[in-house]
């Protein structure tokens, strides 16, 4: 797929990627005030099907930044969820792929001030794989910068000009040689990765940060909490996370919708657990995958397929 034959969804239509232009002008461009998404579409190819992960959840946090951020547009979620399909449908990806939905201010004019400051949607598409290109598991340091305080940039909004905080503590991991990071809170407990929620293990007990730790509220996060104790068995905590207890934990894992499920086997270069990826960890991205891929049909809810090859196979031909 290249952006010659890429479409993208930009000023109220479907256009080609290569026409979805904004000014050097633009607000959000200038200070940073649009909100976006991150939506996987996972290929299945026995069903020659790609089915879009909890497509309304997405949007309806969405929505809720957008609230945040002033940002006003006459579509409503179902709406947004309509010309996804569509879109992605128009693009035919047959492979893994990512949802960038944007909402961003169009005015152009120097000031950062969002009154009188018109909003539009755009969305885009491009294939996408794994997050980490394989790794088995990740080896991470704990970053010397803080996640910034909702009361400086709202953590419950994923707003674009926040991430200027995930760039310099994802940078600086990488530079000194890690894959990845926990942040931590200004209070010193831990938040969360770069740009991904964190699980830990701890005595075969699932514990997770709390939304008052300023993380944004993941979506793949909300979906191993539902499915950890009636699919798993497991026990979940959310409560506040020491240092420490990383260096401790029985596993550690990342979980978002870049991420996936992501093993941690190492923090500040101490081995977690045998060093290797942890059997919980892994149950429960093995658990997670399959029903992204449509495997589990106890979750068809979640997923929203893009061909409806299902449905089309159980229309019968004309006589």
């Amino acid at each position: 797929m290249t952006e010659e034959n890429t479409y993208a969804y930009f000023q109220g239509g479907i256009v080609p990627l290569a026409d979805a232009k904004i000014s050097i002008m633009n607000h959000s461009f200038m200070y940073g005030t649009a909100v976006f998404e991150g939506i996987r579409g996972y290929w299945n190819a026995k069903e020659e099907e790609l089915y879009l992960f909890r497509l309304q959840e997405h949007y309806e946090r969405m929505a809720d930044s957008m609230k945040i951020m002033y940002l006003s547009v006459n579509y409503s979620v179902e709406e947004l969820c309509k010309l996804t399909v569509e879109l992605v449908k128009k693009n035919a990806p047959r492979t893994d792929t990512y949802v960038r939905p944007c909402a961003y201010k169009t005015v152009h004019r120097v000031g950062p001030s969002l009154e009188n400051n018109p909003s539009d949607i755009c969305i885009f598409t491009v294939p996408f794989g794994d997050y980490f290109h394989g790794a088995a598991g990740l080896k991470v340091q704990v970053s010397s910068w803080r996640r910034v305080e909702d009361n400086a940039i709202p953590a419950r909004a994923k707003i674009v000009g926040a991430y200027a905080n995930t760039a310099l503590a994802k940078t600086d991991a990488l530079m000194a040689g890690f894959d990845e990071c926990i942040v931590l809170s200004e209070n010193g407990h831990v938040s969360e990765g770069s740009a991904m929620n964190v699980f830990m293990v701890k005595n075969g007990k699932l514990i997770t940060t709390p939304s008052t730790e300023n993380i944004l509220e993941g979506v793949t996060r909300r979906t191993i909490v539902e499915m950890a104790e009636s699919e798993l068995g497991l026990k979940v905590e959310s409560r506040q996370i020491d240092r420490s207890e990383l260096y401790i934990a029985d596993e550690l894992f990342f979980c978002g919708t870049g991420a996936q499920i992501a093993p941690i086997i190492e923090v500040d270069r101490r081995p977690i657990g045998s060093g290797s990826a942890g059997p919980i960890s892994t149950m429960i991205k093995d658990k997670y995958i399959s029903i992204c891929r449509g495997e589990v049909a106890k979750y068809a809810s979640w997923l929203t397929p893009v061909y409806c090859k299902k449905e089309s196979s159980k229309v019968k031909s004309p006589a």
